[in-house]
């Protein structure tokens, strides 16, 4: 007799995930949250404030860090690095993010690993101030080894309308702020994983450090939507970049207006050790690390020169370590690294 658990599809273990990860979900809650855990949809009401609210969603994953984490079985830091993908997008265009739902796609269901990886996405949830309101756990017997997982979210977020941060403000002799990234957050891992092959083991110490290759580079990515939320309060930036896949110079062009460049100048701040040791792994060229990882910064913001000081204060009442890295000149749409 054929079944559906003979087909490869344990629903049992599907219903214990939901009761272990029912605590941890509900906590990111707050009191504009419509509906129950459990349900086929749950909502949320617009948080009071706005006249004209303007919905904003964004979708991402965490890509190919997440084979290094199964493998290594360091799964904490998963939440942080899909939250961060979802949310620091939103607010480049200058929308709170204010809810989320996530998808895992499993070849098996292991209920520890499930439970861990939708934990680590609550907790981030929690410290960023966003409701995990729902997901799915899909099972992919066939499909994906047992062993494998995906994870992705999409996240959304409000703006008052009018209010939308639009690159067509910036200009020549505005302000380029970095915001550091002390870690390689979610991008470039399939080079990542290229470097390391066949030359650190994930339990080997890292280059120049105490600690274990895996710990090194599966550390979970800042989330900056929170201080930028707070920062819109007081300060109204020309333009906001998420540094994420593209790096810096992939990224900050996307939000220069016709007629200007944005030069940054790299010795503003430090690179992080990581990637000094990857680039030596492989004689990476310069310009293939600048287009393929953060390099150290993971969000940029451009104000005008008189709002520099309101803005490097904000980010450090957030304990975000932020410099300025360059400025806007007129040119042609051009990223320039000096």
């Amino acid at each position: 007799m054929t079944s559906y658990e003979s087909a490869g599809v344990n629903l049992d273990a599907a219903d214990e995930v939901v009761r272990r990860i029912r605590t941890k979900v509900t906590a990111t809650w707050n009191p504009d949250v419509v509906g129950g855990f459990g349900g086929f949809a749950t909502g949320i009401q617009i948080p009071s404030g706005y006249h004209t609210p303007v919905l904003m969603m964004s979708t991402d994953g965490v890509g190919t860090k997440l084979e290094i984490a199964r493998k290594a079985g360091i799964l904490d830091g998963i939440g942080f690095d899909l939250v961060a993908m979802v949310a620091d997008d939103l607010v480049a265009v200058g929308a709170k993010p204010i809810a989320l739902t996530d998808y895992i796609a499993i070849g098996q269901i292991d209920v520890d690993i499930v439970a861990r990886i939708v934990g680590s996405i609550a907790t981030a949830c929690s410290v960023s101030g966003i409701a995990l309101v729902g997901g799915e756990t899909a099972e992919h017997p066939g499909v994906m080894g047992a062993e494998q997982f995906d994870v992705s979210a999409t996240a959304l977020g409000v703006v008052e309308k009018g209010e939308e941060i639009d690159p067509v403000l910036t200009k020549a002799g505005d302000v380029l702020i970095g915001i550091g990234s002390p870690n390689l957050r979610s991008n470039g891992f399939s080079l990542v994983r290229a470097l390391i092959s066949n030359r650190l083991a994930l339990d080997d110490t890292f280059p120049g450090t105490q600690r274990s290759t895996a710990r090194v580079i599966l550390e979970p990515s800042v989330v900056y939507s929170s201080a930028i939320v707070d920062l819109l309060t007081t300060v109204t930036p020309h333009g906001l970049a998420h540094i994420t896949g593209g790096g810096l110079p992939g990224n900050v062009a996307r939000i220069l207006p016709d007629g200007t460049d944005a030069v940054i100048e790299t010795a503003r701040w430090e690179t992080p050790h990581v990637f000094d040791v990857l680039q030596d792994l492989g004689s990476v060229n310069e310009d293939d690390m600048y287009r393929t990882f953060n390099m150290g910064i993971g969000f940029v913001v451009v104000v005008p020169e008189t709002a520099v000081d309101a803005t490097l204060s904000s980010l450090a009442v957030n304990n975000l370590d932020a410099n300025v890295i360059g400025r806007i000149i007129e040119g042609t749409g051009t990223v320039q690294l000096l």
